[in-house]
């Protein structure tokens, strides 16, 4: 079983940065692929963004492509969710995601999830 623990959400206003980090309660944190997702209020989860367990492969929405990047630190089993150029549509809980087998864009793939972290951007 792997606990993932997200952290640094909060409000900040539009144009600016934040960072998530997800941290992993495994030893085996580089045996897995992490992604991002997030939840709306009134809408459905959707994909962020995600990175392969070796690193050589990240995938992005089109919604936050150039100004979000995915990345993790092996020694410290933490993946980190670098947040720039916010908008007010970006506002969500955001969960981190650990599959076993291969990153993609649906949830259904991804066998451990955190409890989440509220990022509320403001006009």
């Amino acid at each position: 079983q792997v606990q993932l623990v997200e952290s640094g959400g909060g409000l900040v206003q539009a144009g600016g940065s934040l960072r998530l980090s997800c941290a992993a309660s495994t030893r085996t944190f580089s045996n897995y692929g992490m992604g991002w997702f997030r939840q709306a209020p009134g809408k459905e989860r959707e994909f962020v963004a995600a990175e392969s367990w070796s690193g050589g492969s990240t995938y992005y929405a089109d919604s936050v492509k150039g100004r979000f990047t995915i990345s993790t630190d092996n020694a410290k089993n933490t993946v980190y969710l670098q947040m720039n150029s916010l908008k007010p549509e970006d506002t969500a809980v955001y969960y981190c995601a650990a599959t076993r087998t291969f990153i993609s864009r649906y949830g259904g793939d991804y066998n451990y999830w955190g409890q989440g972290t509220q990022v509320t951007v403001s006009s």
